[in-house]
């Protein structure tokens, strides 16, 4: 089954540059564009993509609002891949905190982008460049230490919690830490578990923001 992708941007012509791009490849299908947030949900429902390329500044509904409707209104949500012009922009990181999986630069090689697409549907790494890392450092605060105090992660479990703010996938943590990939899913559910995250990002963001992770690593 082909990835299928929904893309959200008030560009017509970035539309049919990732459309170009997309569908040069025999896994991934561009299933419907948008030219604004605000068309996202009926969009959604009708078309049921697994990835929505949703561009961070729109005139209606900017791509942060977007995130938090979609995971607020829809079932099993799609993963949402933030599009962009500056990687340093504060709206990618405040779409990323909103629930966002990844992070894509308008400029970006075609090979990137098809990567970007194929790594957030699949949902075991991350997208999290040094400029997001470093903005996730400067927005930590004592709650955000102290959820992560709270959380009393093993020392695996930080492990691996470390090796994830790395973008490292499932397959490539338990080769760094010579376990069963198994074993590495079942320390990332209780890593997410306890920190109380939605997904691998929410975790990786509370890491930088409490000061757990620094973001030269």
């Amino acid at each position: 089954m082909p990835i299928t992708v929904l893309l959200v941007d008030d560009e017509p012509l970035v539309r049919s540059g990732l459309r170009a791009v997309l569908e040069a490849q025999p896994d991934i299908e561009v299933v419907g564009e948008a030219g604004d947030g605000a068309a996202v949900i009926p969009l959604l429902r009708q078309l049921r993509p697994d990835v929505v390329a949703m561009d961070v500044r729109m005139p209606l509904m900017d791509g942060i609002e977007a995130t938090r409707v979609v995971l607020r209104t829809v079932p099993d949500p799609p993963k949402i891949l933030v599009v962009t012009t500056f990687e340093n922009d504060e709206y990618v990181y405040e779409a990323l905190r909103a629930g966002a999986d990844g992070f894509l630069l308008k400029r970006a090689r075609p090979a990137e982008i098809v990567h970007a697409v194929r790594l957030v549907a699949e949902g075991e790494s991350l997208l999290f460049p040094a400029a997001v890392r470093q903005l996730a450092a400067e927005y930590g605060t004592s709650k955000a230490r102290a959820a992560m105090d709270r959380a009393s992660l093993t020392e695996r479990e930080a492990a691996v919690l470390r090796l994830m703010a790395r973008g490292l996938s499932n397959a490539e943590i338990a080769a760094k830490l010579v376990v069963g990939v198994e074993t590495v899913k079942t320390h990332v559910s209780a890593v997410l578990a306890k920190l109380g995250a939605r997904d691998r990002t929410q975790a990786v963001i509370a890491a930088y923001e409490s000061g757990f992770v620094a973001p030269s690593r």
